[in-house]
């Protein structure tokens, strides 16, 4: 069962690039005593996630710190070497952070894996945006279509804050 409002997020950890290479950062240190916008996209690179989802959120990136969020996340179960790629090319220039979840821990720790085994991509996450308050979920927008990016995108979450 995916997680809900209301629930606390469980501690799992993320990889991030770092100027001293990858780095392990873990749930609990990225939400604690912090707000902060989480979004899950299925793939690095892909369609809708690299043409839709993420530019609503580097667009509205300002817009959402204005309304008091520490960090605005974006997590895929992909390698760090690639989101780092992502992040590079996309030029994120520091609005966004990358978190890799490469194995799907965090993914299936809450209940958001997606099976894209038919697109040869193995498991995946599903498509979602949150608001997480102090390590809890306060908002949540699960895309219910695939290839969109609307009720996860940051005019939903603009709209929550």
């Amino acid at each position: 069962m995916p997680i809900s409002v209301g629930d606390k997020l469980p501690e799992a950890t993320f990889t991030t690039m770092t100027s001293e290479g990858p780095m392990p950062l873990s749930s609990g240190d990225l939400t604690t005593g912090r707000k902060v916008v989480l979004f899950a996209v299925p793939g690095a690179f892909t369609p809708t996630c690299h043409k839709k989802h993420l530019p609503g959120f580097l667009t509205s990136a300002e817009a959402i710190k204005a309304k008091g969020v520490d960090t605005i996340a974006c997590v895929a179960v992909n390698d760090v070497f690639v989101m780092d790629a992502w992040a590079q090319q996309s030029d994120v220039d520091g609005k966004i952070m990358f978190l890799a979840d490469g194995n799907a821990e965090f993914t299936t720790a809450i209940g958001m894996q997606l099976d894209a085994s038919g697109f040869g991509m193995g498991t995946r996450s599903t498509r979602y945006a949150m608001i997480v308050d102090d390590g809890l979920v306060t908002s949540l927008h699960i895309e219910s279509q695939p290839g969109q990016a609307e009720e996860s995108g940051a005019e939903s979450i603009l709209a929550d804050l």
